[in-house]
C-alpha cells in the first residue's frame, strides 16, 4: 500500500540528490493535516516537503493484515524516488522517525522528535489512566467525549480555538477510519544505536510526565543526540506555537546541512 500524501515541488533542484527532501509524520492524534501551518513556510525554504497519513489516518485506509508503519514510509519513499530524507516525527510519528533511521541509517539525513513515542516504554499512571479512560467512553459510543478527552489531553495551554478544532476534526477522522479495524502495526523494536543522522529531541514542559522520561530515554541511546525541552509547550508544540516550532525546526535543518 502507497500511503495518501502531499508532495511540494521541488524547488532546490539546483542542489546535488535529494538531501533536501523533508518527510513529515504525525501523531497518533492527528493526520498529515497537523502540519498545516508549516508545510508551506518549509516548501518555500527551499525542502522538497512530504506528508502522509498512516494507515486507518486521514485519507489512508485501515489494513487487512498485519504491516509495519515504518516499512510502509520507506515504501512511500522508493515510490517517490526520494533515496535521502530528513524526518521530523511527533509523538507517534517520532517512534516511527526513529524506526526508518534505524532501519536504513543512510537514508535519513536529520532526525527531528517532537515529544516522541518509543518502543518499549512502559507506560506510567496518567498515560495509563488516559488510555482507560479514552477506552471506557469508545465502549460507550461516547466518540465526541473521547474527541473531547484526546484535545484536553494533548494540547498545552498555548493552543487556540483554532488548533483545538483542528485537532477535533483529526482525532474524530481517525476514530471513524479505524471503527472496524481488526489489525494494527507491528512494532519493528529497531535499534537506536544504528542511527547516524544528527537528532534533535524535543519535549514539553506541559507534557505527559512519560514523554519527557521517552525524551531523555532516547537523547541517551541515539548517539549525538541534542535533547530540547520547551517549558511553554504541551504535547503538540508544533499546532501550539506554530511560528516558535517552525524556527525551531529549520534552525535545526540549516545546522544539520551545515555539517553534512
Amino acid at each position: 500500500m502507497i500511503l495518501s500524501h502531499d508532495v511540494s515541488p521541488d524547488v532546490s533542484s539546483d542542489l546535488p540528490g535529494n538531501r533536501h527532501a523533508l518527510v513529515l509524520l504525525h501523531s497518533s492524534v492527528c493526520d498529515r493535516r497537523m502540519w498545516d501551518p508549516q508545510w508551506q513556510g518549509l516548501a518555500d525554504a527551499g525542502y522538497r516537503v512530504i506528508r502522509c497519513d498512516f494507515r486507518g489516518f486521514g485519507d489512508t485506509p485501515i489494513a487487512d493484515a498485519p504491516y509495519s508503519d515504518a516499512q510502509d514510509v520507506l515504501a512511500l519513499l522508493d515510490h517517490l524516488g526520494v533515496e535521502t530524507a530528513a524526518l521530523i516525527g511527533a509523538s507517534y510519528g517520532g517512534k516511527i522517525a526513529m524506526d526508518v533511521a534505524a532501519l536504513r541509517p543512510d537514508a535519513v539525513t536529520a532526525l527531528a522528535l517532537l515529544c516522541s513515542g518509543a518502543s518499549g516504554h512502559v507506560a506510567g499512571d496518567a498515560l495509563m489512566a488516559f488510555a482507560a479512560r479514552e477506552r471506557e467512553l469508545l465502549a460507550t459510543g461516547d466518540v465526541e467525549g473521547a474527541v473531547e478527552l484526546n484535545v484536553e489531553s494533548w494540547l498545552g495551554p498555548e493552543a487556540g480555538d483554532e488548533a483545538r478544532e483542528l485537532v477535533r476534526r483529526m482525532q474524530r477522522r481517525a476514530f471513524e477510519v479505524q471503527a472496524d479495524a481488526e489489525v494494527g502495526p507491528t512494532d519493528d523494536e529497531a535499534d537506536l544505536s544504528r542511527i547516524t543522522a544528527p537528532c534533535l529531541v524535543v519535549s514539553g514542559g506541559h507534557d505527559v510526565e512519560d514523554f519527557r522520561r521517552i525524551a531523555d530515554s532516547v537523547a541517551a541511546r541515539i548517539p549525538g543526540a541534542r535533547r530540547l525541552e520547551l517549558p511553554w509547550a504541551g504535547h503538540l508544540p508544533g499546532l501550539e506555537r506554530p511560528e516558535e516550532t517552525f524556527e525551531l525546526l529549520t534552525g535545526f535543518l540549516r545546522e544539520t546541512a551545515a555539517v553534512s
